[in-house]
């Protein structure tokens, strides 16, 4: 592949390739050149460091997460209860579906939290900002009562870690997951409102 046709979406793409074939602790720069058929210095131009590059995967791997969060809290009118429980379970099943789907790469993201804190920051960021905004709608509408909508909201993502959480990975794949999940939302919503 000619260098000009080289960018960072494709370098991306390689990467996970890569990580998924040697994992997190064997996986170089030079395996994604040699899987894109470039110089490791190609793959520098557009990532400056290994650690840039993984922060790159990390961040697309969240980003997949939160396209189908952001359709949900946009696409609705609805009242903001149910919103809220739908959100939540996306959340839920799209950490858990994409463990389930693509283990190799799911392991490989659980080590590269550890190193991508800027991704990892942000994703909670925005997860706690939707989760900020869905409650404070929900205040509006007189449907929850909670003083501060932001500590409301990080108290919603702490209850919900054990379904979204990768440190909770291992239990994902438990036959109650979805009762207990729903079992939790009703204690939150019913504790919201």
């Amino acid at each position: 592949m000619p260098d000009h046709a080289l960018t960072p979406e494709r370098i991306v793409a390689a990467a996970e390739e890569t990580l998924r074939r040697f994992g997190p602790a064997k996986a170089t720069v030079v395996d994604v050149a040699r899987t894109l058929g470039v110089s490791h210095a190609a793959v520098y131009r557009h990532f400056p460091s290994k650690t840039a590059l993984r922060e790159a995967v990390t961040s697309a791997w969240l980003a997949g997460v939160r396209q189908p969060l952001e359709e949900v809290r946009t696409g609705s009118g609805r009242p903001a209860a149910p919103l809220l429980r739908e959100w939540l379970t996306v959340l839920a099943h799209q950490k858990r579906e994409r463990a389930l789907r693509d283990p190799e790469l799911f392991a490989t993201y659980v080590a590269l939290v550890g190193e991508s804190s800027g991704a990892v920051e942000a994703h909670v960021s925005e997860l706690l900002a939707d989760l900020t905004a869905i409650i404070a709608a929900g205040a509006g509408q007189g449907a929850f009562r909670v003083p501060d909508a932001a500590a409301a909201a990080r108290a919603v993502l702490t209850a919900t870690s054990p379904f979204h959480n990768p440190a909770h990975a291992g239990d994902w794949s438990r036959p109650s997951f979805e009762r207990d999940l729903q079992d939790v939302l009703d204690i939150i919503l019913r504790g919201l409102s």
